[in-house]
């Protein structure tokens, strides 16, 4: 496994052995009271079929940069020790178990993937580690007093994808391809729910592997029951590839994904053929003037200038943020600085902007942070555009928590 290490404010991450003060102040692994540094980690993909998404782990870094240049967290420094999963969900595992045993850390943080966090709950629970930005969007997510998402479940988004296919494309024949694990099944159960609500049915519900790169039989199936719009819940290199099968094939349709297919990484997969495609976003797009977001774009140009600036990126940014907005709750209640105490002020966070995320809000026994999303559009020029402002999930799926 790859290790990077990454500390912010030059000051060594190995604790200075004061046990009596530690023991008085009850600071859990990963506090460093003498240093002020708090250590975190998370797993994310080097190598594996997305590589890319080492994006989203460079954002969180720099967002954690951000944190100690701009004192957000009264002279705390924050370690941020990843190792390299592959995008494999028992790697995730035994990364997060080497974070834990090796390097101590005080929480999971900005850690990349839906199924390898998933995987990874029942050795949280174990240990009582806290979950915070988890960057994944399955139902199994929010029903873990230690997890605390930012993503929204896929079910939810598959479910506003779906409201504008039908009320705003208009369409009556609506398809759901889906990546064959957590992150396509909770996206399947989200959709169908709503489809049941609706009383309609799916033109085509079609499942494939992640690593998957040819979709022309799944395309032919689609052409087949002659669907007008296809949303597609997988990685951007899934959807780039259906495109391309639907090009080769001569089908043409309206295709939908979810927030984080809405990115430059998916455009250089796809090229023109992404243009009109149509997504759900969380995210207030990356050209807003909200400080948050501008902070995400001048921290990551200076950080990382060869990674884009776009959703995907700001998708990292933003579960860092959490763990920032959570960790600067904590030193302010005056709480013991434990795992238990970071649950505890995490389940009073209320109508927080977290990043590029808006109305970010959690309670004991509700761990649904996003709450909102609006419909965004790939454009010609390469950019995306806001076509149907933020609004709350539709309450058929949302209400029904879905898990």
């Amino acid at each position: 496994m790859r290790r990077r290490t990454f500390l912010y404010g030059g000051a060594a991450a190995a604790s200075i052995a004061l046990p009596g003060w530690a023991q008085a102040q009850q600071v859990s692994p990963g506090i460093d009271l003498a240093s002020k540094t708090v250590t975190v980690g998370a797993f994310t993909p080097i190598t594996g079929p997305v590589p890319f998404y080492s994006i989203l782990t460079h954002a969180a870094d720099a967002c954690f940069k951000w944190a100690s240049d701009s004192n957000a967290l009264n002279g705390w420094k924050i370690n941020f020790v990843t190792y390299d999963d592959g995008y494999e969900p028992a790697r995730s595992v035994a990364v997060t178990r080497r974070l834990v045993e090796e390097n101590k850390i005080f929480a999971l943080t900005a850690a990349t993937g839906t199924a390898q966090s998933v995987a990874v709950i029942p050795y949280a629970k174990e240990v009582g580690l806290p979950m915070i930005g988890p960057i994944g969007g399955a139902s199994a997510l929010f029903s873990e007093r230690l997890v605390f998402p930012l993503l929204p479940d896929y079910g939810w988004s598959a479910a506003s994808n779906l409201d504008y296919a039908l009320s705003g494309l208009n369409a009556s024949r609506v398809a759901l391809l889906w990546e064959n694990d957590e992150l396509g099944r909770s996206a399947k159960r989200g959709f169908d729910l709503y489809m049941e609500a609706r009383k309609k049915q799916p033109a085509e519900s079609i499942p494939f592997e992640v690593r998957s790169t040819d979709f022309t039989p799944h395309v032919r199936r689609l052409a087949n029951a002659k669907a007008e719009v296809v949303i597609l819940f997988g990685s951007n290199a899934n959807l780039a590839a259906a495109l391309k099968a639907a090009e080769r094939i001569n089908y043409e349709a309206k295709w939908m994904g979810p927030f984080f297919t809405a990115d430059p990484t998916t455009r250089k997969l796809a090229g023109p053929l992404l243009d009109g495609a149509y997504f759900s976003s969380w995210l207030l797009p990356v050209t807003s003037d909200e400080p948050e977001v501008k902070a995400y774009r001048d921290n990551v140009a200076k950080h990382y200038p060869n990674d884009p600036i776009g959703v995907f990126g700001l998708n990292g940014w933003s579960n860092g943020a959490l763990f920032v907005k959570g960790f600067q709750a904590l030193l302010a209640s005056g709480k013991p600085l434990t795992r238990e105490s970071l649950v505890e002020v995490m389940e009073t966070m209320s109508n927080q902007n977290i990043g590029g995320a808006r109305n970010v809000t959690f309670k004991p026994g509700d761990h649904r942070g996003v709450r909102q999303e609006g419909i965004i559009q790939a454009m010609p020029d390469g950019s995306f555009k806001l076509l149907r402002e933020f609004r709350p999930f539709p309450a058929e799926v949302f209400d029904a928590k879905i898990s």
